[in-house]
């Protein structure tokens, strides 16, 4: 995985390593409190491959590696909502580390929205498979960091940003400066809900760190993934914010763009895994799992 690194800037600040995982676009982050080297492992991916069904942990046990050399102990498995583009890594990764895995409390109406999708009227319990549900402002230490929880919806209904210091895990809100935002056409997304969350977050100090949750270059010139930018920088130039959009504006951008966009290829596999915290569907009679899969729903 290509990755890059973003230093401390000083006391109350995180280090993070970012990870990209090219078969999704994902990025993955590693946050990490300098003094106590306290770390959360945030938006891990498992390896999916949907033509065969198959999972694998090598970018989970990547990541994992990285921490050991850095002589860091996880504290944390976050995510920031149920992703429809790669499986969530959260169980495999609290049975590694023996950390709590967490995501915000909303995952719970995502749940019941999903329960109706698939039909599935019992399995997908968002409280039996974490062990925290973020509310919107709620705190919590990651060493002698507070990280402080914002719900940031409209790309899902439950999506939450993660502020620590100067640093903010954004998701799918922003996507990287020269390519704009994400899209908002998911069940429970909507682009006004959206647009709110994205203004709220440039309401964050303009040297906070943004870290978006995908990119996929290559970008104009650009071939390297890309994922930092400060919130100054997003005002100033983001492709569909940049310099004060009006939400009438990014909403009809926003619209036309996602009603040419396909779904995800792992979206209907995804959802009853991370719903699920990143367990599997429970083994059948024969011990194993089977995807249950939703035909001429979409």
């Amino acid at each position: 995985m290509y990755r890059r690194h973003s230093p401390s800037t000083g006391p109350g600040s995180p280090a993070v390593t970012g990870f990209h995982d090219p078969a999704s676009g994902s990025v993955q982050y590693v946050a990490w409190d300098p003094a106590t080297k306290q770390a959360a492992l945030i938006d891990v991916v498992l390896d999916f491959d949907p033509a065969h069904a198959r999972t694998r942990t090598d970018s989970a046990q990547e990541i994992l590696d990285y921490v050991a050399e850095r002589g860091l102990t996880v504290a944390w498995v976050l995510d920031t909502h149920p992703h429809a583009d790669h499986l969530m890594a959260s169980a495999w990764l609290k049975e590694q580390t023996g950390a709590p895995n967490a995501i915000g409390e909303k995952v719970r109406e995502i749940a019941a929205l999903w329960r109706e999708i698939y039909h599935l009227e019992t399995e997908l319990d968002p409280d039996r498979d974490f062990d925290r549900l973020f509310a919107d402002g709620e705190t919590f230490a990651l060493g002698e960091l507070e990280v402080r929880v914002m719900l940031s919806p409209g790309h899902t209904l439950g999506s939450i940003t993660y502020v620590a210091g100067d640093a903010a895990f954004v998701h799918d809100t922003f996507m990287h400066v020269d390519a704009g935002t994400t899209r908002a056409d998911f069940p429970g997304g909507s682009s006004a809900v959206l647009y709110k969350s994205l203004t709220d977050i440039l309401a964050l100090p303009g040297d906070t760190r943004l870290f978006v949750g995908h990119d996929y270059p290559p970008v104009g010139d650009r071939t390297d993934p890309a994922w930092e930018a400060t919130v100054n920088e997003h005002r100033a130039r983001n492709k569909h914010m940049g310099g004060g959009t009006s939400e009438a504006d990014f909403r009809r951008l926003r619209d036309d763009r996602d009603a040419t966009l396909p779904l995800p290829d792992r979206m209907l596999h995804a959802l009853q895994v991370n719903l699920r915290g990143g367990r599997l569907p429970e083994p059948e009679a024969d011990g194993r799992s089977y995807f249950k899969i939703p035909a001429n729903r979409f």
